[in-house]
């Protein structure tokens, strides 16, 4: 996902958004800052935009690229994180090689407000990849808030993590009992080992006697033949529905014959997932 113009399109939304007074101290503060190439500058107005941006009820969002204004409204961007981020973009498009490893460093001084921000919209900057190591040190974190900026709804994950990366994220969201569906291109990158990770975690869960969200299985439909069958046969028996809509989404699916043989015996939900009528995305409808 590679958006165009962004600085120029965030500054027509700031135009319409901020008022003229709040805007000129943004752009007076922004020269200042490239200027002098100063770092104490950036990270303070980066920290003090919501007490100079007045935060707006509605956001006017007048974008020719349609990508980035769904982009920004299924972040639920508002007023000030559009300043902040158009803060970043624009000292690192006039020094890319100054600015990058300060930006960088904003995860380690930023309050989580400000971290959120810089985590949700990293995409959005110049060479997004730049940032993958503070990316991937945000899962760490146990700041439900923190977690699912880099998470949620985040195309960032799925365009620059490793499979390891991707699997501690899509594990922990788990553990965190977060909505797995706010994870984007879970089927793009579903992995060999994700599948058994999967079936491990769920094999500990139930010798603990404790649920699983059945979403949780998705990644594992690509590779049933790996010792997950069982797993599949278990999950058909279950008295709960939504787990019996899981072993058919998985092994409808799956290119494995074991699991087609498996499904002819349990075909409860085969004619409803055949019309459209079932789907991951409709799961619990």
């Amino acid at each position: 996902m590679a958006f165009k113009k962004v600085s120029e399109q965030l500054l027509g939304i700031l135009e319409h958004n901020v008022l003229e007074g709040e805007r000129e101290w943004l752009l007076l503060k922004l020269k200042q800052i490239i200027g002098e190439k100063s770092t104490r500058d950036l990270y303070m107005t980066y920290s003090l935009i919501p007490s100079k941006i007045t935060l707006t009820t509605s956001l006017s969002l007048q974008l020719a690229d349609a990508d980035l204004k769904a982009y920004l409204k299924l972040q639920e961007a508002n007023i000030q994180q559009i300043s902040r981020i158009y803060l970043l973009v624009r000292v690192l498009e006039e020094n890319s090689e100054f600015f990058t490893p300060k930006v960088a460093n904003i995860i380690q001084v930023a309050d989580t407000g400000e971290l959120e921000t810089f985590l949700k919209f990293l995409v959005l900057l110049p060479n997004p990849e730049e940032y993958k190591n503070q990316a991937v040190e945000a899962l760490r974190t146990n700041i439900a808030t923190v977690f699912n900026a880099i998470t949620m709804h985040n195309p960032y994950p799925a365009l620059y993590f490793n499979d390891q990366q991707w699997n501690q994220m899509y594990l922990k969201a788990a553990f965190m009992q977060q909505d797995l569906r706010g994870i984007l291109s879970v089927d793009e990158r579903a992995n060999k080992d994700l599948a058994r990770i999967i079936s491990d975690y769920a094999h500990e869960r139930w010798a603990a006697s404790r649920d699983i969200d059945p979403y949780f299985w998705r990644p594992a439909a690509a590779f049933l033949e790996d010792g997950l069958l069982p797993d599949m046969e278990r999950l058909f028996k279950s008295d709960n529905v939504l787990e019996r809509k899981v072993a058919s989404l998985c092994c409808v699916a799956s290119e494995s014959e074991q699991a087609k043989s498996l499904l002819l015996k349990h075909p409860e939900f085969v004619s409803q997932i055949e019309s459209g009528e079932l789907s991951w995305e409709n799961l619990e409808k």
